[in-house]
């Protein structure tokens, strides 16, 4: 089933979670999402709720889940942290 993804706040999640999380083995893990890139920042990573999300440079991506409940879980998930993470200075 194709997915539409906001990958705005897919992106402004990674930065929180890269930001706010654990630092763990070249990765970033904040409430149990982890986030990573490739060596040259093309592609970012996230992982949780056992689903698996590629974001490439050109704004494609890539979901890999098995049950629509994950992927709802794991967009929730990421809005959270969206929204619940600021950074300092900013004005939201």
């Amino acid at each position: 089933m194709a997915q539409d993804i906001d990958q705005r706040m897919v992106l402004d999640a990674y930065e929180k979670i890269h930001e706010h999380g654990e630092a763990k083995q070249g990765k970033h893990v904040l409430n149990d999402i982890t986030a990573s890139t490739d060596h040259d920042g093309y592609r970012v990573y996230l992982e949780g709720c056992n689903v698996k999300l590629t974001v490439n440079f050109h704004s494609s991506y890539n979901l890999d889940y098995k049950t629509e409940h994950d992927l709802d879980r794991f967009l929730r998930r990421l809005e959270d942290i969206s929204k619940d993470y600021h950074k300092p200075g900013r004005n939201e």
